[in-house]
């Protein structure tokens, strides 16, 4: 008889523990969701702004990308609100061989700006978003850097570019090194540097060599080489997503600890892509931007397709027809909601000369 009870009692406690069990899921399934929605609103706060834009503490530049050539008599040069260019530029641009180093097509963008009065802030591209082209020196493609890139996967499992290995020590020395000899030239000469974003398609599943842990710390002692090169100037990551981690369902402190880390150092964050109604970037780097409290300046790029309230290559559904400028609704939101010193504006036609021009035409 006291056998039955006791398997009685244990079945009993096992029942209760399915019970909390399946009541537990449900209930963290409902926070995690509303977390999911915390600022999904957030931008109905600044619909009602308008150009135009009156004049702040922003650093206004313009993005060109790798299109360095549109700098030339582009009409952001007689325009006062414009600080500089933001030019990308790849490590192969500027390491040839390994070890030598040639900064011509810098100096020639750098010195044809300040002629203008204008300053260049440089992106470093070590990630291409093509498979046919890779952003590193031939050098690292050898077994000595376990071939120094990787393919990077889009969501359908197809190639959709490369990206270094910056999981690798010995590709993460030969990087700071170009940061140290980007740097003895140009600190303090340009206006600022940053990284490419964090987000790549990479796992240990398509590459074997990855680890995400590896990967964090990889990212933070490319961060710590890039503070040391460029004491003066400003330096900045953009910070958007990691692999392996999707908030708030999947936190595992990754995109956390490199905003604390940026503190920490002395490197500004940010990102690509102001997109204000998409929960994937509300709920990760406009997040940590807007929630934390920082004295390392704050940048946000509003890039390809952001005008229309879409990324990349997304068609607008509105071209060629009227539509709304969301130009005022973009700088409204970055600055009150996530207060950055840096707001970087995609040349991209025709939304840059129609309508962000405009929007500050009556800066003087």
């Amino acid at each position: 008889m006291a056998s039955i009870l006791k398997k009685l009692k244990i079945t009993a406690r096992c029942f209760l523990c399915v019970i909390l069990i399946t009541l537990w899921k449900p209930v963290n399934a409902q926070e995690n969701g509303n977390q999911s929605e915390k600022y999904a609103n957030a931008y109905k706060k600044y619909l009602s702004a308008a150009c135009p834009i009156i004049k702040d503490s922003i650093q206004h530049f313009v993005y060109f990308a790798k299109d360095r050539e549109a700098i030339i008599d582009h009409p952001f040069l007689q325009h006062p609100v414009f600080k500089g260019a933001q030019i990308m530029y790849s490590w192969r641009d500027f390491e040839f061989q390994k070890g030598k180093y040639d900064f011509t097509i810098l100096k020639q963008d750098y010195e044809y700006l300040k002629k203008s009065g204008k300053k260049i802030f440089i992106q470093l591209q070590d990630v291409t978003f093509n498979p046919k082209y890779k952003a590193i020196p031939d050098y690292l493609l050898t077994d000595e850097y376990n071939g120094g890139a990787t393919f990077q996967y889009n969501d359908a499992g197809k190639p959709e570019g490369w990206v270094a290995k910056r999981w690798n020590k010995k590709v993460r020395e030969r990087f700071a090194l170009l940061l140290r000899a980007l740097g003895k030239e140009y600190d303090g000469k340009i206006e600022g540097i940053n990284l490419q974003e964090t987000a790549i398609g990479v796992s240990s599943k398509t590459d074997t060599s990855f680890s995400e842990q590896g990967y964090i710390q990889g990212l933070k002692e490319n961060m710590l080489a890039l503070k040391k090169s460029f004491p003066s100037s400003a330096t900045m990551i953009y910070a958007n997503f990691t692999p392996g981690e999707w908030l708030p369902w999947n936190d595992k402190g990754y995109l956390r600890s490199l905003y604390q880390y940026g503190e920490e150092i002395g490197v500004g964050l940010g990102g690509p892509d102001l997109m204000v109604t998409r929960k994937g970037q509300l709920n990760h780097a406009l997040k940590f931007m807007h929630e934390g409290h920082y004295t390392v300046p704050l940048g946000i790029a509003v890039q390809d397709g952001n005008y229309f309230g879409k990324t990349g290559d997304e068609k607008d559904d509105a071209e060629n027809k009227s539509r709304q400028n969301l130009v005022p609704l973009l700088h409204a939101f970055a600055k009150d909601f996530l207060r950055v010193r840096y707001m970087f504006w995609v040349n991209q036609e025709p939304y840059f000369k129609e309508d962000v021009l405009p929007c500050f035409s009556k800066h003087q």
